[in-house]
C-alpha cells in the first residue's frame, strides 16, 4: 500500500489519538486538526488525498465545511469521509449531497475505517499505479521498501525513505524544514529543525555515490527543494 497523507479534522483529543494511530499503523500519513480553521490552515499548506472530517465540530461544523471545500475549483477534488455519532438516513443523504464521498457512523472498527478509506482512494484514482513511484531512473517502491537508482539499491534508513517519498511525490516545490519535519515526523512529534538538516546531508551522502547530491538543493533562508531537472 502506497503511503498517502490524510488530514484529520477531529475535536475529540482521544478519537483524534486513536484515528492517528489506526493510520501510521495502515502506513498512512496523518496530519491533524481540532477544528476547520486549523484543517484549513493544513489545507493551504499541502492538499492531502483525503479528508477525514467530524461532523459536529466547534466553530464551522465539520458538514459545512465540506461543503464549502466543494464549491472551491482547487479541493473539490480532495475526497471527504465523514465522521459521525449521527446515523439517521436523513443525515447520511445531506452528507452525501454536499459533496462528502463516504459517512461512517461512529462507533466504527479500525479495519472498517481503513478499507473504507481504501476503496475511496481507490474510486478517487489516487492507488491504481503508485507501488512505485519513478523520477528519471530514481525508483521508490513503496510496498518493498526500496529506494534504487537504476538497477541498483540504495542503504537508506526508514526516515530517509520517508523523506525521499516526500520529495518525491513533491518534486520542484521549496519547503521549509517547519513543513518538512510536518510532512516526514508528523506535528505530534517534537523534533529540532536541525534534525532535518542532518538527514539531508545522510541523503545527500548516500547520493553523492552516484553523482546525484545536487538532487536534494539547499534554498538559501527557507529550506530544501528536490529536483530532478539541469
Amino acid at each position: 500500500m502506497s503511503s498517502f497523507n490524510i488530514l484529520v479534522v477531529e475535536d475529540e483529543d482521544a478519537i483524534r489519538g486513536m484515528l492517528m494511530m489506526v493510520l501510521e499503523q495502515s502506513g498512512f500519513e496523518p496530519v491533524i486538526a481540532a477544528d476547520a480553521e486549523e484543517a484549513q490552515k493544513a489545507l493551504d499548506d499541502n492538499p492531502p488525498d483525503l479528508i477525514l472530517l467530524d461532523w459536529m465540530l466547534p466553530g464551522i461544523s465539520g458538514v459545512e465545511w465540506a461543503r464549502r471545500l466543494k464549491k472551491e475549483p482547487i479541493y473539490r477534488d480532495i475526497p471527504i469521509i465523514l465522521l459521525t455519532a449521527r446515523g439517521e438516513e436523513e443525515d447520511k443523504v445531506r452528507g452525501l449531497e454536499i459533496g462528502a464521498d463516504d459517512y461512517i457512523t461512529k462507533p466504527f472498527s479500525p479495519k472498517e475505517l481503513v478499507a473504507r478509506i481504501r476503496a475511496v482512494l481507490r474510486r478517487s484514482g489516487k492507488i491504481q499505479g503508485l507501488a512505485q513511484i519513478t523520477l528519471g531512473d530514481l525508483i521508490l517502491d513503496t510496498e518493498q521498501h526500496r529506494l534504487s537508482i537504476g538497477d541498483k539499491q540504495l542503504e537508506v534508513s526508514p526516515t530517509e525513505f520517508r523523506l525521499m517519498h516526500f520529495f518525491m511525490t513533491h518534486p520542484d516545490k521549496v519547503y521549509s524544514r517547519t513543513q518538512l519535519l510536518d510532512q516526514v515526523w508528523g506535528r505530534s512529534v517534537y523534533i529540532e529543525e536541525r534534525t532535518i538538516d542532518v538527514h539531508i546531508r545522510r541523503l545527500r551522502k548516500i547520493l553523492e555515490e552516484y553523482g546525484r547530491e545536487d538532487l536534494v538543493q539547499t534554498v538559501r533562508g527557507f529550506g530544501y527543494r528536490f529536483s530532478i531537472a539541469d
